[in-house]
């Protein structure tokens, strides 16, 4: 194998009987390129576990796991199902991907034009007239020329159709792309609109403990105006209440930026957008396997982005190494010229020029060694990218799948923990009525109580959570098929 950035010409007029036989020589020794050139395609090497540890043990169980498209139908809420169609319509970060593929597309059928000849239609009228004073005869004369050239590469090392091989790779990457970026919108709106929820849930307890507080400081004013509570009670049920009124305004905040993030996230001004919201109790938790490890390479499509970048590393390793052979090229250029113009399309106008071109890289600096060391590390970096995808989308799946179970034993706990403080601070509010309990039994109730009720919200977003980075762990919300592939280049894409 030689190096070299050097090139030897050898071109030579034929004549048409010549270059023809020379021609079909030619092609008929395309087939055997890919004996000198072939494709690697490195061994990711995994180790595919037979099941999640967290999740179902039968195979039954396993095979109703592919999450629906519309996945996020599962929770029963119309206004979170419009919030993301609305999304999914109007996203900038969507609208960017399609715009990328389109890109990659373009990119694609540019790779592909050095596997067609290239065509172009020359047409020239030039008049000059030489000079007396410097020998001429100064006699004006006409030259007009229209002709058409052409010219073409053979591609007998497979370097060109390695390089649109590696462009529709990317293409198909880029559609993949668009697929992560649609799922991870659809998660961050499902994410923000449940912040919402959790916001209003905790905003109504927050100012039904208010009102519980204020209640009690009205009945230990009571006591005071009678002689039977101090100044000190006065001032701790005064200082509850105060700590629950300033505990809002921070809650009024998170509740306003997730509706702004709603809005952004559908591409709208914020004063265009009413979430109305709700409660996170009328949100229903669909249930989903997670099906087999294997079936989760073709369900994710982040996974099958990084295969597809593989490839096109593995395409872009084949093309440096045939840059170390000859290039081949094949010109003509045929047409009509003559001095005057009446006769340029006469027969005796016809002229032809026909040539084969071999260029052979002699040295160059060491820049094509350099450049197959490039694309052999980064198709090394890229299969890296693809093992390390993979082994965390098992780890997605299986934390996804150990959150729900802790969350959803988190908020059954939580709620016993609620039940049973609203049954100890009713108890002590009426004994404090009657007179018959201390107010530091009355103030740790309390506490007890706003605490808990708080933490049971948070306890049902993080399970919702939950449920949803299930979803996207498992890529669940497009089809798991090969998706379209971009459009080979035709004969009329050529320029």
């Amino acid at each position: 194998m030689s190096f070299g950035s050097k090139t030897s010409v050898l071109r030579a007029k034929l004549r048409p009987r010549g270059f023809v036989a020379v021609f079909y020589g030619l092609c008929l020794m395309l087939p055997l390129a890919g004996c000198f050139v072939g494709t690697e395609k490195p061994d990711p090497a995994l180790d595919i576990p037979a099941s999640y540890s967290a999740g179902p043990r039968s195979q039954r169980a396993a095979e109703i796991a592919l999450p629906p498209l519309d996945w996020w139908r599962g929770f029963h809420s119309r206004e979170l199902t419009a919030i993301i169609e609305q999304a999914r319509a109007a996203n900038l970060d969507i609208a960017a991907a399609v715009a990328r593929i389109v890109q990659a597309d373009a990119q694609a059928r540019i790779a592909g034009a050095t596997l067609l000849p290239a065509a172009e239609i020359d047409g020239s009228a030039s008049q000059s007239q030489s000079s007396k004073n410097a020998g001429g005869s100064g006699s004006v004369q006409h030259l007009y020329s229209a002709s058409l050239n052409a010219s073409y590469e053979i591609d007998f090392w497979g370097k060109n159709r390695a390089a649109l091989r590696a462009a529709e790779e990317t293409a198909v990457a880029s559609r993949y792309d668009r697929e992560v970026v649609g799922l991870a919108t659809v998660v961050t709106v499902a994410n923000a609109y449940f912040q919402v929820l959790a916001a209003q849930d905790r905003l109504r307890v927050g100012r039904e403990n208010l009102t519980s507080a204020t209640r009690v400081l009205n009945l230990i004013k009571q006591r005071l105006a009678a002689g039977t509570a101090s100044q000190l009670d006065t001032a701790q049920q005064e200082s509850l209440v105060n700590t629950q009124r300033a505990a809002i305004p921070p809650l009024e905040q998170t509740l306003r930026q997730n509706k702004v993030a709603l809005a952004v996230l559908m591409a709208r001004p914020p004063e265009q957008v009413a979430i109305r919201g709700g409660s996170l109790r009328r949100i229903s938790i669909p249930r989903i396997t997670p099906g087999l490890p294997s079936e989760l390479i073709g369900q994710r499509p982040d996974i099958r982005q990084a295969e597809a970048q593989l490839a096109a590393a593995s395409a872009n390793v084949e093309n440096a190494r045939a840059q170390f052979f000859p290039s081949i090229r094949l010109t003509g250029e045929g047409g009509y010229q003559s001095a005057v113009l009446k006769t340029l399309f006469q027969p005796a106008s016809v002229f032809y020029n026909m040539a084969a071109g071999l260029t052979q890289p002699v040295f160059d600096g060491l820049r094509l060694a350099g450049n197959l060391d490039l694309q052999q590390g980064r198709q090394d970096e890229l299969l890296q990218n693809y093992r390390k995808a993979v082994i965390s989308g098992f780890a997605d799946v299986e934390n996804a799948l150990v959150a729900i179970q802790q969350t959803t034993q988190r908020e059954r706990l939580q709620g016993e923990v609620v039940a049973s403080s609203r049954r100890a601070f009713d108890i002590s509010e009426q004994r404090l009525r009657e007179g018959t309990v201390d107010l530091v039994t009355v103030l740790n109730t309390q506490q007890t109580l706003y605490q808990a009720e708080d933490a049971r919200a948070q306890a049902r977003l993080a399970r919702l959570q939950a449920v949803v980075s299930l979803y996207q762990a498992l890529g669940g919300g497009w089809l798991p098929q090969p998706l379209p592939r971009p459009r080979p280049p035709e004969a009329s894409d050529a320029r």
